[in-house]
């Protein structure tokens, strides 16, 4: 028995634009090892979106840990209870792994935010619209901006977006 506990987390997954960021802290080390990983916006895009291939993504994502982090069924894991995790759950309990699942506070929610922060910035989005903890209508106003070039950063699988919002993002850039 290793005795690991490793927390999981994410963000991302209400937001506007690009995919969802995946963090997991072990936290037994005396030096915490922290991973994350990306599932891409290209998961949010029809026809994947509608296959829900960002569960599938999550399930990779999980068995990256596992090897990194070289857990064996010792370990448990406390996973956010949050729907896109659900495949991470199901899959380290089919492996034999312990898991709980959590409201995850504190340091692993931070690292993981400051990682989708991170990721907006690296496509494009300026620091200081990315400081609102609220940020679907500062989101939808950037895209709405250049739209024609930004819709790629888009969940567009979501219904709201192809039956709303789309045609308000590109309204409001005539």
């Amino acid at each position: 028995m290793s005795g690991k506990v490793i927390l999981v987390d994410n963000a991302g997954w209400g937001e506007l634009i690009l995919g969802v960021v995946i963090g997991a802290l072990n936290l037994n080390l005396q030096d915490p090892r922290y991973m994350e990983r990306r599932i891409p916006i290209s998961s949010f895009q029809s026809p994947n979106f509608e296959k829900k291939e960002y569960l599938d993504d999550t399930v990779k994502i999980a068995n990256k840990i596992v090897q990194v982090m070289q857990l064996d069924v010792g370990a448990t894991f406390k996973v956010c209870s949050g729907y896109v995790l659900s495949s991470i759950r199901e899959y380290l309990r089919g492996r034999g792994f312990r898991v709980e699942e959590v409201e995850v506070i504190g340091e692993l929610q931070e690292k993981v935010e400051r990682g989708y922060i991170r990721w907006c910035k690296e496509m494009g989005v300026p620091a200081e619209r990315l400081e609102d903890k609220e940020r679907f209508w500062i989101f939808l106003e950037w895209v709405s901006e250049r739209p024609e070039l930004r819709e790629k950063l888009v969940k567009t699988g979501w219904r709201s977006w192809k039956k709303k919002w789309r045609e308000k993002a590109f309204r409001r850039a005539a």
